[in-house]
Formats: C-alpha cells, sequence, structure tokens
C-alpha cells in the first residue's frame, strides 16, 4: 500500500482520483441543493489526502446530510438521529489506521445529537465532523432547528420560534473543540482549503459549513455567500490583521470590553487591527470571532478559528497496547475479545 494510492489487484500502485471516491448511487438531493457542491469538494479533496477509499469511514445520522454516505464508495454508515459523533468515536478509538469522518446536520446534531457532540469535541477524538447548516429541518420538510433564528416561522412555528439559537462555533468553543472553523457550500476554493486543514490536524476538527436549503429556508446566507455577499466574508488568516471588504477597507479591533468590533480601518489606522492567531491555547479569542456575527446577516467570519494541539483521545492506550511488555497487538486484543464470554488478565 502506497502513501498516495491503492492497489490494482496486480501488487501495484495508482494514484488515487475523484472517481475512486464516488459510488454507483445516484446523487438525489433537491435540485440547487447546496448539498451537491459540498458533495463535489470532499470527493476532489479526498485523493489529495492519500488516503484510499478502504482506509476511510464516513458516518452520518439523521437528514438530508445522511444521503452523503451513500454518494462516498468508502466504508460507511448511516446512523440514527443525533448518534453519528458516537459511531465514529468507537471507531476511531479502535482503529486509528482509518480516516473517520462525520457528516451531520444542525437538527441532527445540535438537538438529539448535542450530548454526543460535545463530547467527542471535548475528548478530542480523532474524527472529523462536517456540520451542514441550512437553519432548518430540510428532511422532515421545513420545521425551525436549533439554529432557526429567534423569530422565524415555520410549519411548527407558525407564529414565530420563540427559542434562541445556537451558534456552532462557540457551542464547540466552550467543548474546547481543538479545531473550529466556519465555511461556504458554494466557495469551493475556501471550502476546500478548509477541509484540508481540519484532515491535516490530529485531534476533532469541527467544520460548521453554510449550506442553502433552497426549498425551505432559501437565501438564508446570501449576506455572505456567493458573489453577493463576498464583501460581507471576513477571511480569516493566521497570522494576518483581520481586514476585508472590496478594497480591505474594513476591519476588526478589540473593543474596550474586551470583544471585538467591526470598523473602519481609515478611523482607526492598521495598526489598530486584531492580527489572526488560531494557535493561541485559550479559547477566548476564537470565541470573540465566533461572537462577532451571532447569525450571517452581516460581515461574518469565516476560515479557521482555532487550530490547537493537545492529547489525542485514545492515542495514549493505542500506544501502551503496542509498547505492551506481553508484546499483545491490537489483532490479539481482538481475538481475547471474541474468545468467550470471560477471560483472565
Amino acid at each position: 500500500m502506497s502513501e498516495n494510492g491503492h492497489g490494482n489487484g496486480n501488487g501495484a500502485t495508482a494514484t488515487l482520483t475523484k472517481a475512486d471516491f464516488q459510488s454507483g448511487q445516484e446523487t438525489r438531493w433537491c435540485p440547487g441543493c447546496g448539498d451537491y457542491a459540498i458533495l463535489a469538494s470532499v470527493q476532489a479533496l479526498m485523493p489529495e489526502l492519500g488516503v484510499p477509499p478502504e482506509k476511510t469511514v464516513f458516518i452520518s445520522g439523521i437528514g438530508c446530510a445522511g444521503r452523503f454516505v451513500y454518494y462516498m464508495d468508502t466504508y460507511g454508515m448511516h446512523g440514527i438521529h443525533g448518534r453519528a459523533p458516537a459511531l465514529a468515536t468507537g471507531i476511531a478509538t479502535t482503529r486509528e489506521d482509518l480516516s473517520v469522518w462525520v457528516v451531520s446536520g444542525d437538527g441532527d446534531s445540535l438537538s438529539i445529537g448535542g450530548n454526543h457532540l460535545i463530547h467527542s469535541l471535548r475528548r478530542n477524538v480523532p474524527i472529523k465532523l462536517l456540520l451542514f447548516n441550512n437553519q432548518i429541518y430540510g428532511l422532515t420538510k421545513g420545521q425551525y432547528s436549533p439554529t432557526s433564528e429567534t423569530g422565524k416561522i415555520t410549519k411548527s412555528t407558525p407564529f414565530g420560534s420563540e427559542d434562541h439559537p445556537f451558534n456552532p462555533l462557540a457551542l464547540a468553543l466552550g467543548a474546547d473543540a481543538s479545531f473550529v472553523a466556519r465555511t461556504i457550500d458554494v466557495e469551493k476554493k475556501h471550502l476546500t482549503a478548509t477541509l484540508r486543514a481540519a484532515a491535516e490536524h490530529p485531534g476533532s476538527a469541527f467544520v460548521e459549513i453554510y449550506q442553502n436549503c433552497n426549498v425551505f429556508n432559501d437565501g438564508a446566507f446570501d449576506a455572505v455567500r456567493g458573489k453577493g455577499g463576498a464583501h460581507n466574508q471576513i477571511h480569516l488568516e493566521h497570522g494576518q490583521a483581520i481586514r476585508f471588504g472590496a478594497e480591505n477597507e474594513r476591519g476588526v479591533v478589540r473593543s474596550d470590553n474586551g470583544g471585538l468590533v467591526v470598523v473602519e480601518v481609515a478611523d482607526v489606522g492598521e495598526d489598530a487591527l486584531v492580527v489572526h492567531d488560531a494557535h493561541i491555547e485559550d479559547p477566548s479569542h476564537a470565541t470573540a470571532l465566533a461572537r462577532l456575527a451571532d447569525s450571517p446577516t452581516g460581515p461574518t467570519p469565516i476560515g479557521v478559528f482555532r487550530d490547537v494541539k493537545r492529547a489525542v483521545y485514545g492515542a495514549e492506550r493505542q500506544a501502551d497496547l503496542r509498547a505492551s511488555h506481553s508484546g499483545a497487538s491490537l489483532d490479539d486484543v481482538d481475538e481475547l475479545l471474541r474468545s468467550g464470554d470471560t477471560w483472565v488478565v
């Protein structure tokens, strides 16, 4: 097995291509759904990572995003509602040789799955969690979700939602996630770069993807999506001053109360701008950026908010098994677990 290819049956290796990750299933979402763009970007990125399909696993929960696993020619499982992080945790902690990805929606991950999500992040399980956020329940035909704005009128909230919505990035940072990022479905270059950074991160990687549901919540991200919203995209680049706009005329500075605010650069000067540092151990900087826009209706940061190194869940135990004086391998442990109802240690 080579690093950038997989066997062709004759002992040789072949270069991976996008086609290696495309299943024979007919792709079926609503015409115009943002999921198509995300799928195409993921399938195009996979060969670049050098991990063959047979070493890649995609796990999904319930929702439109749940179809994703059928369109990837890798190992995978369509799990039950909200449990994808739990299933992925089991796989990742017993098979460190696999690249494990979770695909989920805002309803799946942040409602019934909220508990599983935060614990996988705090443990720093080596999985990549992609949250398709369309601020609505699409599969069940348009009920409000945990990220729908207050006052949202839907089939389940005819008088407007009274719920305060989750800020997914702030939630992830509150769980001390070691990698937190945001990108947009149709921004192919940015989406690919963000997913690549998540794949290279050794622990949990949480990526929120603004995904347009053109049937039940069309235009939710128009203020920041595509050419019409480019002027509101605040691109975060590690080590660079945070500024944006058609001519970089706007920027971000620290306010008197310690938070962050958007200003005109001409009014404050370039030296006043905050320089983004994704590697700060203290998550307060990333959290302030996540709180800069609680809803995508104006200037909104996208990119990698936080990328720090900390102990990866299960790695120490795996190392102990390999270094055990008994010489037991992971295969030996698997054989032991399957050998009977009891055993002596």
